[in-house]
């Protein structure tokens, strides 16, 4: 089952005398319990097509179905209800508020949509222990490594079983030891929880680990590379090999 369905995905920036065309004629797919990465070259488009898909941003045409209910015909009102229940995010400066200890942070939208205190004790004792953070529950931001602050940000995205997780860069801020424990805990928790993933990466490391990557080249879908039974190793080097064909792919600002 589609858990999102965009068709014909236009966006353009500036005015109609001076427009940039950022994406051209999108057309994307994505299953429940689907990992997948988007990649490209900077100013491909791949970081404003994670922000139209996850409702950050409008576009200019085109139409982007999650669970089959229409998101670009929303108005604002609904548009922020439906980000709360059906949405997750994680950025890559985790958005993590300092006045907060960890376990308040993950339970931000649990409180947002008040869910009675016993259920949300249950799923932050779920998800904190799968992300290993429960032993730093009552510490601050501050007081924890970037590593742990990523992961409290993924926590807090995941505790209200949304139907997808947008993650922009997730792994853009920590070192390669960070980097891997957050990302096998990804993949278990899309494994475990049958969650589904859209991660936008520069990285063919972090990618390897998705089970489908789409890349992304002057706002158009270049080609797509599915893991299917091979290695994260083998499938490492087929991500390399199409990241030559396009021209190497660096760090989006």
């Amino acid at each position: 089952m589609s858990i999102l369905k965009a068709a014909k995905l236009y966006k353009s920036y500036g005015t109609k005398f001076n427009k940039q065309q950022v994406l051209k004629g999108i057309d994307l797919s994505i299953e429940k319990g689907e990992f997948v990465s988007i990649m490209g070259a900077s100013g491909s488009g791949k970081t404003t097509l994670l922000n139209v898909l996850s409702s950050i941003d409008r576009v200019s045409e085109g139409t982007i179905h999650i669970n089959q209910v229409e998101m670009t015909a929303m108005k604002e009102k609904q548009l922020a209800e439906f980000r709360k229940n059906h949405l997750g995010f994680i950025f890559q400066d985790y958005n993590l508020l300092d006045t907060l200890t960890v376990k308040e942070n993950i339970l931000l939208p649990l409180s947002i949509t008040k869910t009675p205190k016993k259920d949300a004790e249950q799923k932050f004792d779920g998800v904190a222990k799968e992300l290993g953070i429960y032993e730093v529950k009552d510490k601050y931001p501050n007081e924890i490594s970037g590593g742990q602050k990523q992961r409290t940000s993924a926590a807090r995205a995941f505790i209200h079983e949304p139907s997808i997780i947008f993650a922009d860069e997730p792994t853009g801020a920590l070192d390669s030891k960070s980097a891997s424990d957050l990302l096998n805990k990804l993949s278990e928790l899309n494994e475990n929880r049958n969650a589904t993933i859209l991660m936008v990466t520069h990285d063919p490391v972090a990618a390897s680990y998705c089970s489908r990557v789409v890349f992304i080249k002057d706002g158009q879908i270049y080609s797509q590379l599915t893991k299917g039974e091979q290695d994260r190793q083998n499938f490492f080097k087929d991500i390399m090999k199409t990241q030559g064909v396009l021209g190497g792919v660096q760090h989006e600002h």
